[in-house]
């Protein structure tokens, strides 16, 4: 997978290089085709070695001998051409704009029926090609992911470089990660540690109270499900600057997921894993044991709660002592809380508390 290291110019050769395989293939008399990995559950596979999901060795053949499959392929090469001219033209787009914009495309039948039809094949060109959908100049819409703390770091922009301060330069509601991360460069810090946090109310209340100038402390908001630029920074901060990463969730089995989609990556994108995951990445977030000690305000957990809790016992990344004995102990008691929750005990609780006797007794503080 491609790396900042890689140029506009080398992203369209790469694209160009599978639209010529098209063009080689009908020369030789064959019929056009495309071979991915199965993106499929079954084909997804869990490395120990490098803690992430990967995709298995199952591939699928897209192939012009159906209808659908032509389709599929036209479609694949009315996107390359746009892509290829994006680079060209140094312009960059929305994920949602492509697919307004095969509506203007000249062949009714590469226009895309769908969002999830034209998301899906910009991934299939990242997997086909090794080269990102940020080095495609494709963004998604905003996600508003914001960093808080002592960092100072150098930003491209359209109007040149710039440096900030993401305490001194920003205000309280923090510097925005760009699309893609990679064209940042870090400068200078003074973390100690990385503190992801699911939520906006929670993320306040840490800077609020002064968290991250008195721990030293760098808090990522990860705005619910992370989007892939929380998660490639989040993986540069670990990798470049060697520091330890925190994930503080919500006591749910939607949030352990966000955990484990900061930690081992997501199996919808496993061909990135290793680009985005960050394996060290240790969880501080609510425990169903927390309900306990602390006797925490709940929700009872939903049906769809405790399947979601049961489909985590089989998962590869949540099968160690900690998480089994978590999960189990969150079915026995039924319920479930959020991060706020622990304003029952004053809104002073989490920052004067919780989070620094958690990161203690982990050896982070």
């Amino acid at each position: 997978m491609s790396s900042k290291d890689t140029t506009d110019a080398e992203a369209r050769e790469q694209l160009i290089d599978l639209a010529a395989e098209f063009y080689d293939q009908f020369a030789a008399g064959e019929i056009p085709r495309m071979e991915l990995p199965t993106r499929t559950k079954s084909n997804i596979e869990y490395d120990p070695e490098k803690s992430v999901w990967v995709y298995g060795d199952r591939t699928s053949t897209r192939s012009a001998n159906s209808v659908s499959g032509a389709r599929k392929l036209l479609k694949a090469a009315y996107t390359i051409e746009f892509l290829a001219n994006q680079l060209d033209e140094d312009r960059s787009s929305t994920l949602r704009e492509l697919y307004y914009l095969s509506e203007s495309w000249d062949n009714e039948e590469a226009q895309f029926n769908g969002q999830d039809e034209s998301n899906n094949l910009v991934e299939d060109l990242e997997i086909v090609t090794g080269v990102t959908r940020e080095d495609f100049h494709m963004r998604p819409e905003e996600s508003g992911a914001t960093l808080m703390g002592p960092l100072e770091l150098r930003e491209q922009t359209r109007r040149g470089e710039r440096e900030i301060h993401c305490q001194l330069d920003v205000g309280e509601g923090g510097y925005q990660i760009p699309n893609n991360p990679d064209t940042i460069e870090f400068l200078d810090h003074d973390i100690d540690f990385v503190l992801c946090v699911e939520t906006g109310g929670m993320r306040d209340r840490l800077i609020e109270n002064g968290f991250d100038d008195e721990y030293n402390c760098l808090i990522v908001h990860l705005k619910g499900q992370p989007a892939r630029a929380t998660r490639r920074i989040t993986k540069r901060l670990r990798d470049e600057l060697d520091l330890p990463v925190m994930v503080f969730t919500d006591g749910d089995p939607w949030s352990y997921r966000i955990y484990g989609s900061v930690a081992y990556g997501s199996i919808k994108s496993a061909h990135l894993s290793e680009y985005l995951a960050t394996p060290e990445a240790e969880y501080v977030g609510i425990r169903p044991q927390d309900i306990v000690d602390y006797d925490l305000p709940t929700d009872p957990l939903s049906d769809s709660d405790v399947n979601a809790l049961e489909s985590e016992l089989d998962d590869p990344r949540f099968q160690t002592e900690f998480w089994e004995e978590q999960i189990e102990l969150q079915l026995e008691i039924g319920k479930k809380a959020e991060q706020q929750a622990l304003a029952s005990r004053g809104l002073d609780f989490v920052t004067d508390t919780y989070l620094p006797e958690r990161l203690e007794t982990m050896g982070v503080l």
